[in-house]
This record gives C-alpha cells, sequence and structure tokens, in this order.
C-alpha cells in the first residue's frame, strides 16, 4: 500500500471517530449554521452537491 492509500486509511479512520463521538452535523442548513458561529473545523463537500450551494459553503468557510 503506497502513501496515498494511508492517507485514504486514516481520514477514514479519523472520520470514522468524529462520527462515533457525535461531532457532526450533516446537511447544508446545519453545516451553514456551524460556519456562521465558528464552530467547524473540517467541511466534507460531497460530488453531488450542486454547485450554487457549494459556491456558498466555500465563501462561508474563507470567511470564518
Amino acid at each position: 500500500m503506497g502513501k496515498k492509500g494511508k492517507q485514504t486509511e486514516n481520514i477514514n479512520q479519523k472520520l470514522g471517530l468524529a462520527i462515533r463521538s457525535g461531532k457532526h452535523k450533516v446537511g447544508f442548513k446545519a453545516t451553514m449554521k456551524c460556519l456562521r458561529n465558528g464552530q467547524s473545523k473540517l467541511v466534507i463537500i460531497s460530488n453531488n452537491c450542486p454547485s450554487i450551494r457549494k459556491t456558498q459553503l466555500e465563501y462561508m468557510s474563507i470567511l470564518g
């Protein structure tokens, strides 16, 4: 397994830990609320997210 495989494994492991601990939000509205309040550390945007929402999320993350 190369370096990329280990990085993917590490990301999956940390994402699983965050989900198990309950420290995650799912959905556009909840994500925007966290971005406005400055509570978010990481935002993962799916591939099938509409481009206008993706742009809004990126803009809010830059401001926060």
